[in-house]
């Protein structure tokens, strides 16, 4: 597997450095931190491309909350400036480390994500034969759990730059685990899953694979094969990662309850929204029909709830609930 090296230079580059901040401020320009860097932009830039020409950049402290939705997460924010560097960073390593992840993994990677894993799943599931039993499973509390001694050993096997590794390991170091809210976060809890990844599909030979963050879904005609899969999984995850894998997992047939993933039911014939996204999305119209808007200020409150709704079954529902008629129209 071939190293990157010469890439510590690019990320100080000023147009990289621009390009970071532009990337970094989307959806957050009216916020205060936004708005504080861009009182004197230029300069602030400047600083960002000083302390990293200089290799004296460390993490800043983090803001740290809890939040619930609905697990328990703790949250861990950095300053505006961060961002830009942590984004710097990934203009220049998406490519290189994106390559390395297999095609079913699906958080936070461009092109893919929760209706990129819905697409395969549906597509393999209308094989009835091979996809009759599932093994869902998950990690116990990955993000806190991940070593960083084996996260710097995984990142070294794409890159050499040794004034970047130096970099990544002090941002690395920045925080217990992998901090949930920081936008390398994303990345590197991909990268520490990825030869896991590339082992269940090139070494266990599992067809059917599909993971999201630290969720994973593998569907299988052979019940007794999952659950010699499950031990060799939480074997793997032990041994090469030290993680745990959580012991609520389940192997189940698929025609009796269906694979509860990613907000969806899937079954081999349809697929249902999850009980409680559905009850969430009849609390929202609920609210939105007791307002007074026009018809395209109701369509473009609702217009993420149906995002949901139109990849499943739920043509009755969205019927039922609806109210304009104009918004209806678009729907079918």
């Amino acid at each position: 597997m071939k190293r990157k090296g010469n890439l510590y230079s690019r990320i100080y580059d000023l147009d990289n450095l621009y390009l970071a901040y532009s990337k970094a401020k989307q959806g957050k320009s009216k916020t205060r931190g936004v708005l504080q860097f861009e009182k004197d932009l230029d300069r602030n830039i400047l600083q960002i491309q000083k302390v990293l020409m200089n290799e004296t950049y460390v993490t800043s402290e983090y803001n740290v909350f809890v939040i619930r939705d609905p697990k328990e997460r703790t949250i861990y924010s950095l300053p505006f400036s961060d961002r830009v560097v942590q984004h710097a960073i990934m203009n220049v390593l998406e490519d290189i480390w994106t390559s390395v992840f297999i095609s079913h993994s699906y958080s936070s990677i461009k092109g893919k994500g929760i209706h990129g894993a819905w697409k395969h799943i549906r597509r393999d599931l209308r094989n009835r034969k091979e996809t009759t039993y599932c093994l869902k499973m998950d990690i116990t509390k990955f993000y806190p759990s991940v070593d960083h001694d084996i996260l710097k050993q995984i990142v070294r096997k794409k890159i050499k730059d040794t004034k970047l590794l130096v970099l990544l390991d002090g941002i690395i170091d920045s925080a217990p685990g992998i901090p949930i809210g920081n936008y390398l976060s994303q990345f590197l809890a991909n990268l520490y899953l990825s030869y896991f990844d590339h082992w269940l599909k090139e070494v266990k030979k599992v067809k059917y694979y599909y993971r999201y963050a630290d969720d994973l879904v593998i569907l299988c005609d052979s019940k007794e094969d999952l659950h010699r899969l499950r031990i060799d999984i939480g074997s793997y995850l032990s041994g090469k990662l030290n993680l745990k894998m959580k012991q609520n997992y389940q192997v189940f047939p698929i025609v009796s309850r269906g694979i509860d993933f990613l907000g969806y039911v899937f079954y081999h014939t349809h697929t249902m929204l999850r009980k409680r996204i559905k009850k969430n999305f009849c609390r929202r119209v609920a609210r939105l029909n007791k307002s007074i808007m026009t018809a395209k200020e109701y369509r473009i409150k609702i217009c993420s709830w149906i995002g949901w709704c139109k990849y499943s079954n739920s043509r009755n529902l969205i019927k039922t609930i609806i109210k304009h008629e104009e918004v209806l129209g678009a729907w079918n």
